[in-house]
């Protein structure tokens, strides 16, 4: 299982806003990442937790492509955290090699096909609605049913639009309009995602349902969490610390 690590070009993400939020302490957070075995590093320039504002195009690429520019000279594999085909595809020429769009293609139309001419691989996530609406639509008959049956509509959608499926990536988006009995249920039935046939991403690193008053307080249960998906087919993980998950993985 490979390890996804986070980095937050933002004043405002739920669990590490603000502490690199500028190109210098970046860069030194991408670099740490590389030293400690991370095998990819998700660069972000907009928050995506509950309620967050969006950022405009601009300010999202202004944030993201100069420290993807220079961590890429260092060899690290980049991934853009992003729900814009204009900034995928800057990020793309800039040197990322993967697209992490939450959206799954649904905030920008041009996403899905930008992908496919791009050719890298792409993650589409489970995704009902902007951070100012998600919570609203945290409604299911059965979330693992619901949530399997949307994701393969995005799969649909993304294949018709011409991405291969060897690059096709899948998340379930574990804190997306999702209550914390949504999260524990498809975590427990995390094999029923990865049976759908295409490699799973699995982002719950520090987020609310783990427990703990803050995020810093949930790294022991994101580590257990790494260690329980381990076993389970998942493909990676994505999370705010990689040291203690690798060594989590290699134990």
């Amino acid at each position: 299982m490979l390890v996804m690590g986070i980095l937050n070009v933002t004043p405002d993400s739920f669990a590490d806003g603000g502490r690199h939020n500028d190109f210098e302490a970046a860069v030194a957070r991408g670099l740490e990442m590389i030293a400690e075995g991370v095998d990819i590093i998700d660069i972000g320039g907009e928050s995506t937790r509950p309620g967050a504002e969006r950022v405009s195009e601009a300010e999202e690429i202004a944030r993201t492509i100069p420290v993807i520019t220079e961590l890429s000279k260092h060899g690290a594999t980049i991934s853009i955290d992003t729900m814009r085909a204009s900034t995928a595809e800057a990020a793309v020429k800039a040197g990322a090699s993967i697209i992490n769009d939450v959206s799954g293609g649904l905030a920008d139309v041009a996403m899905l096909q930008t992908a496919a001419r791009l050719q890298v691989p792409y993650i589409a996530m489970h995704w009902r609605g902007h951070s100012k609406e998600m919570n609203s639509k945290a409604t299911y008959g059965d979330v693992v049913i619901d949530v399997i049956s949307e994701l393969n509509e995005r799969i649909e959608a993304a294949l018709d639009a011409g991405i291969h499926r060897d690059k096709l990536i899948i998340d379930p988006g574990i804190g997306f309009a999702k209550e914390a009995e949504h999260n524990w249920a498809i975590i427990d039935s995390i094999d029923r995602i990865v049976a759908i046939g295409y490699p799973v991403l699995v982002g719950a690193s520090r987020k609310r349902f783990l427990g703990g008053d803050s995020p810093d307080e949930r790294e022991q249960a994101t580590i257990e969490l790494t260690k329980r998906l381990s076993t389970t087919g998942v493909w990676a993980v994505r999370v705010h610390s990689v040291k203690p998950h690798k060594e989590v993985l290699s134990s």
